[in-house]
């Protein structure tokens, strides 16, 4: 191969360093009506009375909307496949208030000076309700989130408005209660992680315009143009057939891009108004009123023989989706499949979950998940595990971890492991760290602690049965490809590595293979990108496109000849007659292309897989900390993936540290916090911290691959995976260190310091 397991340059990469106009609020036209929403105090309130008279003459304003100015059609804003599992419990503006923070009023205008003033001057009456904030209460509480009649739930996942439930349901296999009860060693503990924000560089974003034929273009920072497309449709009343959508190039996602969080206020403006109208989130509202990783609490039971092998696992996750139920039904599962499928012996197993409406904000898709938090929970109970049983934490996972050929247990993607090289992972992220050496822990020079921990995790490679990729490659008359992709490059540098399996099917230069982004109206149909699908999925439906083309130039090649195509042979260059005698050369095929042929040198294909193959990892910190003020540093992380064969190299590290950063921003620093009034206190960087590079220290990041023999190139994905092992990691490491166990997301230095204090006493 050519450019696959190469480290070739990203094919944007000149434009972003250079600072071309790639972004949306980049290309927007100049004259676009300035929107923005004006936000609930409350967090739960009704309103009683609403008036925009005084708003409505502030010059240059062109339009203010309410409840009652925009349709009544519940949606869900969760870009996931129809039919969606989450609740259609959203309206674009609802006279019933759900957090601090939600749409009260759409404001447009020529200038944002006139939107701010306008914004100002709406009066509106509230009625304040009694707010539920405890997620733990939220379940059949008397107060209802969702009242309303026409709250819809399109597909049975247990869910109930009536009882604050967005889904709620049990998975078993055996009988877990009488097997822990004949497990030698039982441990049982609770877990909780907080809301993370994705806190991409570029906040929410979207412009729209009618176009001549009245259809509504849609511009918008999105990683699901096709899911946006017909969420639209169903918002505005107006189907999905007068919806188009674009995608230039996004500044970060993480899985907040899943969510249609941004596209629906410029869009019912102009639908209003005839105008283009563009709508640019602040970091303030990016803090509020967005689609962060749901909160949950996690509770574990794990059961081991007297051999130290993993007999029983019962999990029970309490999830808090916020005000609506963006993809609340579908996170919750990831908090079980993915810990459970980590390990091979286990002989029953039980999964029960609530995931609960509450009056915070409403939470959404964020890399990793609802793997991130279950294994934060399963991987620091197999160490407490481990440590009742008087064995290294390391042998222990070693004992039990899954193996290629093993019978995959609670995961709802492969039957069996396809492809695994978890214990080539373990032997060498344990070689790279010094763990033998350091562990549990040692003291430095100056008086501080340094422990290790470790831990697994596992992800997916794009939806089971459910995700599609899409390509279209055509031979353009000059002999250069175009690709045309329905998936989203979010700067992961999909549009590179796709192009990197393109331009060796077709054995063809890198640079001849023209990448063309997303556009509904004429890009192949592609479920987006999330899920870890878009190597995986679309890679597959590309080589099999560039796979078909190549016998479409052969034909044309051999018509050409004069011969039967059996007798030809395509090389990249030219089509030739095996005899080795005669040949014609693309350029010559291309321009035929163009003149006088019935056949289409283009090919469309759309895949989808049935089984949903595992990468695989892990990762060992070594922290650092101060016994007298429970600082905490991260001195060393290492991490070993097994994404089968890595496609571009260079991308998968880059990937990989930046999600292991993602990861120990969660751990250490990222406190969601609300007052007793349901106000975010944590608004703005100031208040939210999040790592910078300084901040993480050294990563180390090693692969060791195997072969995914259901992928043309045996990858699997490594998008989300790389999050997932900083949070039980590091505090494992902490537990090693001083002994203490803190279960719950971030590990700051108060609580390790009042954990100690309290050890003390």
């Amino acid at each position: 191969m050519s450019y696959v397991n190469q480290s070739v340059q990203k094919k944007d990469a000149k434009a972003l360093v250079t600072g071309q106009p790639v972004y949306t609020d980049d290309i927007a036209p100049a004259d676009c009506l300035i929107v923005k929403v004006l936000r609930s105090p409350h967090a739960h309130a009704m309103i009683e009375e609403i008036k925009t008279d005084t708003a409505k003459k502030v010059p240059g304003i062109a339009c203010i909307l309410t409840y009652e100015d925009v349709p009544q059609e519940r949606f869900t804003m969760a870009g996931q496949t129809y039919p969606e599992l989450s609740p259609y419990d959203r309206l674009i503006l609802d006279k019933h208030l759900r957090f601090v923070g939600d749409a009260v009023a759409i404001v447009a205008g020529e200038n944002e000076k006139a939107v701010d003033k306008a914004l100002k001057l709406i009066k509106v009456k509230y009625e304040i309700l009694e707010p539920v904030l405890d997620f733990h209460k939220a379940k059949d509480c008397e107060i209802l989130i969702h009242p309303e009649e026409n709250w819809e739930a399109k597909v049975p996942v247990g869910a109930d408005n009536h009882r604050n439930l967005c889904a709620s349901g049990v998975e078993s296999k055996g009988d877990v209660e009488a097997l822990l009860k004949e497990c030698k060693y039982v441990v049982e503990g609770t877990y909780h992680t907080k809301a993370n924000q994705q806190a991409m560089m570029e906040t929410f974003r979207a412009y729209t315009y009618l176009d001549h034929f009245g259809r509504l273009n849609v511009v918008a920072s999105t990683q699901v143009p096709f899911h946006i497309r017909r969420i639209l449709g169903r918002a505005l009343g107006i189907g999905a057939s007068k919806v188009r959508v674009i995608k230039p190039r996004i500044g970060g996602g993480f899985g907040a891009k899943q969510t249609s969080v941004a596209e629906v206020y410029p869009a019912i403006v102009t639908l209003k108004t005839g105008k283009p109208a563009k709508m640019i989130f602040s970091r303030y509202e990016s803090q509020i009123c967005s689609s962060p990783r749901h909160e949950m609490e996690v509770k574990v039971r794990l059961g081991a023989d007297e051999k130290g092998l993993l007999r029983a696992i019962d999990i029970y996750t309490l999830s808090n989706t916020g005000a609506y139920g963006e993809h609340g039904p579908t996170t919750v599962g990831l908090s079980a499949h993915k810990p459970l499928g980590l390990y091979r012996n286990t002989q029953a197993y039980r999964f029960t979950y609530d995931v609960v409406y509450t009056n915070h904000m409403s939470a959404g898709a964020y890399r990793g998940y609802g793997a991130t938090q279950g294994i934060f929970a399963v991987e620091s109970a197999i160490d407490e595990l481990a440590e009742k049983i008087g064995m290294n934490p390391i042998a222990f996972r070693e004992l039990n971890v899954s193996r290629e050929g093993d019978a995959f247990v609670g995961y709802d993607g492969s039957p069996v492991v396809t492809s695994c090289t978890l214990d080539k992972c373990i032997e060498k992220a344990k070689e790279m760290i010094g763990w033998d050496k350091k562990y549990p822990c040692y003291e430095t020079k100056d008086g501080k602690i340094r422990g290790v921990g470790a831990a697994l995790a596992m992800q997916g490679s794009a939806i089971a049965g459910v995700d599609v990729g899409g390509a279209t490659i055509k031979l353009g008359e000059d002999a250069s490809y175009t690709l045309s992709l329905g998936a989203t490059d979010m700067g992961t540098g999909c549009d590179t590595i796709l192009a990197q399996m393109a331009a060796d099917i077709l054995e063809t230069k890198l640079e001849n293979i023209v990448v063309f982004g997303v556009d509904t109206d004429i890009s192949p149909y592609d479920s987006g990108s999330y899920a870890s699908a878009t190597t995986y999925v679309t890679g597959m439906a590309v080589a099999d496109a560039c796979k078909e083309l190549r016998e479409k130039i052969k034909e044309i090649g051999a018509e050409i000849l004069g011969v039967p195509v059996q007798e030809t042979e395509f090389d990249g260059q030219r089509v030739y007659t095996l005899d080795g005698e005669r040949e014609v050369s693309k350029e010559e095929i291309a321009v035929k292309g163009t003149c006088g042929n019935n056949q289409s040198l283009h090919v469309t294909v759309n895949r989808s897989s049935k089984i949903s193959p595992p990468p695989f990892m892990a990762g060992m910190a070594e922290v650092e900390i101060d016994k007298e003020t429970g600082s905490i540093e991260v001195v060393d992380y290492v991490a070993v993936v097994d994404c089968g064969t890595p496609v571009n190299p260079n991308l998968a590290r880059v990937q990989t540290e930046g999600g292991l950063a993602q990861g120990i921003g969660m751990a250490l620093y990222e406190d969601i916090q609300y007052n007793e009034k349901g106000q975010m206190r944590n608004n703005s960087f100031m208040q939210y911290k999040i790592p910078c590079r300084q901040d993480v220290k050294k990563i180390r990041v090693e692969f060791a691959p195997s072969y995914e023999k259901s992928h043309p190139f045996g990858a699997k994905s490594i998008g989300e995976i790389v999050i997932n092992t900083p949070c039980p990691a590091i505090a494992n490491a902490v537990y090693n260190a001083v002994g203490l166990r803190i279960k719950e997301t971030p590990i700051t230095p108060e609580k390790i310091a009042m954990g100690l204090l309290e050890n003390k006493i």
